[in-house]
C-alpha cells in the first residue's frame, strides 16, 4: 500500500444543542454503521456522549452545538463527540452510588469501548471512544 493511501473512512455532523439531537446522532451512527457487528455499541456511546454534551456543557445552551465525527477503518471505529465548553472541568468517568440518577454516562462508555481518550481545551472537550474491530489481548470483547 502506498504511504499516502488511507482505508479509513471519517464522517462528520454537526448538531444543534437540542436533546432532540441525540435522536438524530444516533440515526446518524447507525446508518453509517449498517450491518457493522460495532453498530449497536456504538449507537449507545454516541448517544450517551451526546447527551452528556448537551446536559453538562455550553453546548445545551442557547446557540449550542456539539460535533461528532465518525472514523472507520478495518481495525478500529472511533466516534468523537465535541462540546462548546463553559465548564471548568473536564469530563471524567465517574462510579456513583446505586441509588444515585446521574453519573454512569461515562463510565458506561467506559466499560463499552476498549479505550476512551478526553482531549480539554479552552474551545471544549472531545470524547473519543474507540471500539476495535476484533478483540486485542487486554482488551473488551465487544
Amino acid at each position: 500500500m502506498h504511504e499516502y493511501t488511507s482505508t479509513a473512512r471519517v464522517w462528520g455532523l454537526t448538531c444543534p444543542g437540542f436533546p432532540e439531537e441525540v435522536s438524530r446522532a444516533r440515526r446518524w451512527t447507525r446508518d453509517i454503521l449498517r450491518g457493522s457487528p460495532l453498530a449497536e455499541d456504538a449507537e449507545l456511546i454516541v448517544s450517551e456522549l451526546s447527551a452528556n454534551a448537551i446536559l453538562h456543557t455550553a453546548s445545551g445552551q442557547q446557540s449550542g452545538s456539539f460535533h461528532l465525527a465518525l472514523a472507520v477503518s478495518s481495525q478500529v471505529v472511533a466516534l468523537s463527540v465535541t462540546d462548546d465548553g463553559g465548564t471548568r472541568t473536564a469530563p471524567k468517568a465517574e462510579y456513583a452510588d446505586q441509588n444515585a440518577t446521574h453519573g454512569r454516562g461515562l463510565g458506561m462508555v467506559s466499560a463499552i469501548a476498549h479505550r476512551v481518550v478526553i482531549h480539554d481545551s479552552q474551545a471544549g472537550h472531545t470524547v473519543t471512544a474507540e471500539l476495535f474491530t476484533s478483540a486485542r489481548s487486554g482488551g473488551h470483547p465487544c
